[in-house]
């Protein structure tokens, strides 16, 4: 059964949340992370729950040998996101073609990495939605392996503010930011996001039926966040 809290996520858009997450002073917006492919019908909003990998040069886990990724796959359904940190300087594809056919295949909600995807022509032909810093023909074979699954991971940028991720965090991402909530947190962050699309909505409204834009947002616009 799907998380309610999921449902209510997919209905809002990132830059509400982004809103809400400015009023209630959390962090959580990660942008440079852009849409690479879309899901059906071109589709970029995704929401779900996050379930972590870490890639970077170094030694595998012990135990017998496991591509990349599969783990998490395997661990992932219809209400997870699969999020990924790349952030080794190297340019090697952190997510592939084929995984993307796996986490198609148990219809994961899509893939946000903080590295270099590749194989986006099979992902845009999956209709699977992706997100990543980068792109990249370069296999990871021989460069980086997976260092953990289900465990802390960091998106964003330095000057843009990082974020880490824990398993089983919440995620929206859209074309305008991924949205990363604190599990903790998402009953206010939802009850914020709701709030100011109600009085977005509102304005929208007035607008349209002929009310003066400079009217509409006034000092209620300006100070929406501060209510």
């Amino acid at each position: 059964m799907t998380d309610p809290n999921i449902q209510r996520l997919r209905r809002l858009d990132a830059c509400a949340v982004s809103d809400a997450l400015d009023k209630l002073g959390l962090p959580g917006a990660v942008t440079g992370l852009p849409l690479r492919s879309a899901g059906p019908g071109g589709n970029s909003r995704i929401a779900g729950r996050a379930v972590t990998m870490k890639v970077g040069p170094g030694q595998p886990p012990p135990g017998p040998p496991r591509h990349l990724g599969c783990t998490a796959i395997e661990q992932a359904g219809p209400d997870d996101i699969i999020v990924v940190e790349q952030r080794s300087g190297l340019e090697a594809g952190c997510w592939g073609g084929l995984l993307t056919l796996g986490a198609r295949m148990r219809r994961i909600a899509g893939v946000v990495a903080d590295g270099p995807l590749r194989d986006v022509d099979e992902a845009i032909g999956y209709e699977f939605p992706i997100y990543s810093r980068s792109l990249t023909s370069r296999t990871a074979r021989g460069r980086v392996v997976e260092l953990g699954t289900q465990v802390p991971v960091t998106l964003g940028a330095e000057q843009g503010g990082q974020v880490t991720v824990q398993p089983g965090d919440y995620l929206l991402a859209d074309r305008s930011a991924v949205i990363v909530i604190a599990a903790a947190e998402i009953e206010r962050v939802l009850e914020a996001a709701e709030t100011i699309v109600a009085k977005e909505a509102a304005m929208a409204k007035a607008i349209l039926a002929g009310t003066p834009i400079g009217q509409v947002m006034g000092g209620n616009y300006e100070h929406m966040l501060e209510q």
